[in-house]
């Protein structure tokens, strides 16, 4: 299955998005029209800064904190899986690798 329809989004208040990760992110991505790369003023994730949330239609949507320049190839190891997920849950979070780790909230889709 493609990745269809997934939004990510960053958050811009902390350093880790004001150094430009929405930017290196979208760079990273397979070149598809299907992904895209939002950034938002505040994800209000302050407690655990560094934020990036992940959703798709009729998906659980993940928010993830405590994010670095070393994560994005564990977010893009992610992508596909997620994709791949009809619902975007997984009955093992392993699967997700040390990103799991990061997961701030899943939110029913």
């Amino acid at each position: 299955m493609a990745m269809s329809e997934i939004t990510l989004t960053v958050c811009t208040s902390c350093a880790f998005g004001q150094s430009g990760f929405a930017e290196r992110l979208r760079s990273a991505l397979p070149d598809t029209p299907t992904s895209t790369v939002n950034t938002v003023d505040c994800m209000s994730g302050c407690p655990r800064p560094s934020t990036l949330s992940v959703r798709a239609p009729g998906k659980t949507a993940y928010l993830f904190g405590d994010l670095t320049e070393a994560d994005l190839p564990l977010i893009l190891a992610f992508l596909p899986l997620y994709a791949d997920s009809s619902d975007g849950n997984f009955p093992d979070a392993r699967v997700i690798g040390d990103l799991r780790l990061k997961a701030i909230a899943r939110i029913p889709g």
